[in-house]
């Protein structure tokens, strides 16, 4: 009980200093984890569980967004997804390439760090475009394309760092993927077709607020189930989930059942991200950290805006978008983490990655708030 009392009244207080100051929610939790974990006053010391609840909150904040994704318009973008996706990931290997030859770094490390580079977050990225209203723009379903793209991305790369670092991926996991990948574009594709979806008690659960908890969170979290049963992502199969639910209009109901307990896990999660923030590795290493942040920060946002602009968006939109993506994804700690267990970087390379990628996460809505500020003054 004093730790749930502690973080709700930090979060709460934080929050509040952050509202005034018209910053979002999401630095608030990140502060909050920060502060209460083993590195601030101790008082959450527990990371692998606050990791898993964290989990959850991804899991309902893509479930959210595939209720209020339309699949028609998000699969006309899949010239973005696709080649948007993989233009990030071969600039960004270029650019950690002609960093890693004059660090003499072996090949294994220089594609261990471009993968990690690539990914941005899809928590912290939709949790703004909510935010500002912005989910359903061009500039919120062309991130969102991208973003579910590498979300995909991070299985062939799991793949590619299994093979380099730690000998044979079997065949059964790739089989397993590659049939959970076709099963997901089947459900994709018939979303895209079908005109209207009639889901079985959708009308039996209308006026039982009790039971439509229950319900929802079986949809959500049994389509999380089921793909990471293929070993895809969780958040993917959430994502589905959600867009078969918005696509059956009898179960709009699900939205409001589940909104409390969304706000709840996503903090969680950016919490969970706050506790893995070293701050006395931070410290000694400071300017090496933050260097590497403000790099990986304007690099991946001009890499962003580039490739939008190659997509027909405007110069405005481009840019927005490409600060929008400009952080480090949750699902480069998976990618790091592999990489360390793989002997692929150090133990001050693993911790160097962590910094920088809660670093990244932690600032980058200032980093758009400002590449706002700058775009509307040129307007």
């Amino acid at each position: 009980m004093p730790n749930i009392v502690g973080i709700t009244l930090l979060i709460l207080i934080v929050a509040l200093v952050l509202k005034i100051l018209k910053q979002p929610h999401v630095i608030a939790y990140l502060i909050a984890g920060i502060t209460l974990g083993p590195w601030g006053i101790g008082l959450v010391n527990d990371a692998d569980l606050m990791n898993r609840l964290g989990a959850m909150g991804v899991v309902l904040l893509l479930f959210f967004v595939g209720m209020e994704t339309d699949a028609r318009q998000l699969a006309r973008n899949w010239r973005l997804a696709l080649i948007g996706t993989g233009l990030q990931i071969v600039s960004s290997f270029v650019l950690v390439f002609v960093l890693g030859h004059f660090l003499t770094w072996p090949f294994e490390r220089i594609l261990l760090i471009a993968f990690v580079i690539s990914l941005s977050s899809t928590a912290v990225v939709i949790q703004l475009l909510q935010d500002k209203g912005l989910m359903g723009s061009r500039i919120g379903q062309g991130a969102l394309s991208i973003l579910l793209a590498q979300d995909l991305a991070l299985i062939p790369m799991l793949i590619v760092l299994g093979v380099l670092g730690a000998g044979e991926v079997s065949d059964y996991t790739i089989i397993k993927q590659s049939l959970g990948t076709l099963l997901a574009i089947a459900l994709f594709t018939f979303l895209v077709k079908a005109r209207q979806v009639h889901l079985p008690l959708g009308q039996w659960l209308k006026g039982d607020k009790e039971l439509q908890v229950f319900a929802a969170l079986g949809v959500c979290s049994g389509f999380a189930l089921i793909s990471g049963w293929f070993e895809l992502s969780t958040a993917l199969g959430a994502f589905l989930a959600g867009m078969l639910i918005g696509a059956a209009k009898e179960t709009q109901w699900v939205h409001h059942t589940l909104e409390s307990l969304k706000v709840v896990f996503v903090a969680l999660f950016f919490v969970s991200v706050g506790l893995l923030l070293n701050l006395e590795f931070l410290t000694h290493n400071l300017l090496v950290v933050l260097a590497l942040v403000v790099l990986a920060l304007m690099a991946k946002t001009l890499i962003n805006t580039l490739i939008l602009k190659g997509a027909a968006y405007s110069w405005r939109e481009s840019v927005l978008t490409g600060a929008l993506l400009s952080q480090i994804g949750e699902f480069s700690f998976v990618l790091a983490a592999v990489g360390f267990q793989a002997e692929m970087i150090s133990d001050f390379g693993y911790q160097l990655a962590l910094s920088v990628i809660s670093l990244t996460l932690l600032v980058s809505p200032l980093w758009i708030g400002i590449t706002e500020k700058i775009v509307k003054e040129s307007d």
